[in-house]
């Protein structure tokens, strides 16, 4: 399953939110919306910085999730930073033609000489002071000019905020996927491929989209704003009196309705989590689906769950649109009230025509990005919902961690002694113990096999031999040295394994038998497959090692597959073979031709 606490929404484990009709499961989802923010209000949750993501709580503060966006940013912060400066450069240049607008309105059109404090700035070449038609070539020549050095300096900005971007969307993805591969083998069994994949896709790509939903757009929208006040200061402050008199809306609105959305949207992320997952695991269960006849009900479960999702993004929907509603009724209320004020200003001599038609144009440069900030924190929220599901997969325990004085042997300088001393497993989850007090010896070059009843813990003793989890009591010993006293990734390096359940890769037969020995020639791969007895149905295929299998192997039989994993296994040259009932899916003559070989391996 994904990565979950009680606060998410999960279709696979809450019977309400699973049964019945769509309308049902919404109504449930509902109550349970009340029942967690009324929880929020009367116990908050700290997050700690360790422990299991189910002993997480999943409402952090937005100044934590903030502070943690910042510290991913890393090398990012100076080009984000030129970006924000060209930024800046730009918005304000913008700001220009309502002021040109002005002085031709009120000068050239009137033929009102420019006042002398003008004349500073203007030389008399120019003869523009007291000539109309050259003051309206000049004012457009400069607009022509002021747009070219807008776009240049936006585009070298903006090009570097998108390169920040899309390079911390891939740091991140490859950041969760190196910490997901490295949890506990039981964690990863947990795990669901649909479920991960919207994880990376969705949840690490939307953080990198907080470059420009946190930063870039909001940042454009504060210097519009800053420097539509000024101008307005500069012009009436009565006028700018009466645009401050919408700011207090914009708090109203945040703590209203801005802080339930985050919650909602991370809702909807967990159900799609769920929605891929669940449509993965059908099409690489089909011929399950279909011997059973349960294609139908599949198709409907995919259905029900959609369903919820699509109620769940409507009901989100409507969260995010109140704010944007309110502004779109408020800015056009308040423009009509200055407007109106302002008109009796003009009609009392006050200000001039030109003086309004510029406030007025600056009001829509003041309110457009009051209201461009309000729909960044709506989609803020969205991305920092991904925010928090990414931090918790990295909140969560990785692989037994090397002790400080662990060694990495090499393959050269191991024998291959195994000792199991006193061992005892128990799974987590069970109170009887699996495996209770297994002593035995493996010397180098000999080959031990385990017999019992499904269940007995053959495969357990295999996955302990494997160290894919460390033994409750007793110790495994690798020429005298307790496996946990030896680098993981240098044992494993060690280690050639064929489980009965076999998995190959979407790929060729070639690139799956040498899997665990990249770059090796294809005279090896040769003798290794014949050396696994496959040799004879490869040379059979229309591309021979090149031929592609499909995913998990899909176009090869049962044996087929085994044969290749055992090729994979014998290729890796291993130190330790471990073979966990690898020939169960054989034939006995391939059975016999393949223990030959292995007889010969360990010669």
């Amino acid at each position: 399953m994904t990565p979950h606490s009680d606060d998410d929404v999960d279709l696979e484990r809450d019977p309400a939110l699973r049964l019945g009709t769509s309308s049902r499961r919404f109504a449930a989802y509902r109550r349970m919306l009340a029942t967690r923010r009324q929880r929020a209000k009367t116990e908050p949750a700290a997050v700690t910085g360790a422990g299991s993501v189910r002993s997480l709580k999943r409402n952090r503060s937005v100044k934590v999730l903030l502070k943690t966006f910042f510290s991913l940013l890393g090398r990012r912060r100076r080009p984000i930073i030129f970006s924000l400066g060209t930024l800046t450069i730009a918005t304000l240049l913008g700001l220009l033609p309502p002021a040109a607008t002005k002085v031709a309105i009120d000068y050239a059109f009137t033929g009102t000489p420019l006042p002398a404090s003008a004349g500073r700035f203007i030389p008399d070449s120019w003869g523009i002071e007291d000539d109309p038609k050259r003051l309206l070539v000049a004012i457009a020549i400069g607009l022509v000019i002021f747009a070219f050095v807008t776009v240049a300096v936006t585009l070298a900005g903006r090009w570097q905020a998108t390169k920040a971007t899309r390079t911390l969307a891939v740091d991140l993805r490859k950041r969760v996927f190196d910490h997901t591969v490295r949890f506990p083998l039981h964690r990863i069994n947990e795990l669901r491929a649909g479920g991960v994949a919207s994880l990376l896709r969705e949840d690490a790509g939307g953080v990198a989209d907080l470059v420009f939903g946190l930063l870039y757009n909001p940042w454009r929208a504060i210097i519009q704003l800053i420097g539509s006040l000024v101008i307005l200061a500069v012009t009436d402050w009565r006028l700018l009196l009466g645009a401050f008199a919408m700011l207090p809306m914009v708090w109203i609105t945040h703590q209203t309705w801005i802080g339930r959305i985050r919650p909602l949207y991370r809702d909807i992320r967990a159900q799609r989590s769920n929605v891929d997952a669940h449509a993965t695991e059908v099409f690489g269960g089909m011929r399950v689906v279909r011997a059973f006849g349960r294609a139908r009900g599949e198709s409907m479960r995919f259905v029900l769950g959609n369903h919820l999702m699509t109620r769940q993004e409507i009901h989100a929907w409507w969260w995010s649109r109140i704010t944007e509603t309110v502004w779109a009724l408020a800015i056009p209320v308040a423009s009509a009230v200055l407007l109106l004020y302002g008109g009796f200003q003009v009609v009392d001599g006050t200000i001039t025509i030109g003086d309004l038609v510029m406030f007025l144009t600056y009001l829509v440069l003041l309110l457009g990005p009051i209201q461009a900030l309000a729909s960044s924190a709506t989609s803020l929220q969205t991305n920092l919902a991904g925010l928090d599901r990414v931090l918790d997969v990295l909140a969560e325990d990785t692989e037994m961690p090397d002790r400080a004085d662990a060694f990495g042997p090499t393959p050269r300088s191991v024998q291959g002694l195994i000792e199991v001393r006193g061992l005892s497993y128990r799974y987590p989850e069970r109170e009887q113990p699996v495996l209770h007090d297994i002593d035995f010896t493996a010397e180098p070059g000999q080959l031990v096999a385990f017999v019992g009843a499904s269940g007995a813990g053959k495969t357990t003793l295999c996955n302990l031999l494997a160290r894919f989890f460390d033994p409750t009591s007793g110790a495994i010993l690798l020429d005298g040295r307790d496996l946990r006293d030896i680098r993981l990734d240098s044992y494993r390096r060690l280690l050639g394994i064929v489980e009965q359940d076999v998995f190959l890769f979407d790929g060729s037969i070639g690139d799956n038998i040498a899997f665990g020995r990249r770059g090796v020639d294809e005279a090896s791969i040769h003798e290794a497959a014949r050396a696994a007895n496959a040799l004879d149905f490869i040379e059979d295929m229309p591309e021979g090692l090149g031929t592609l299998i499909g995913e998990r192997g899909v176009k090869l039989s049962g044996g087929q597959r085994q044969r290749l994993a055992i090729a994979r296994a014998l290729l890796a040259d291993p130190r330790v073979l471990i073979l966990d009932e690898a020939t169960s899916n054989l034939d006995t003559a391939s059975e016999r031709l393949i223990q030959q070989s292995i007889e010969r391996l360990l010669a």
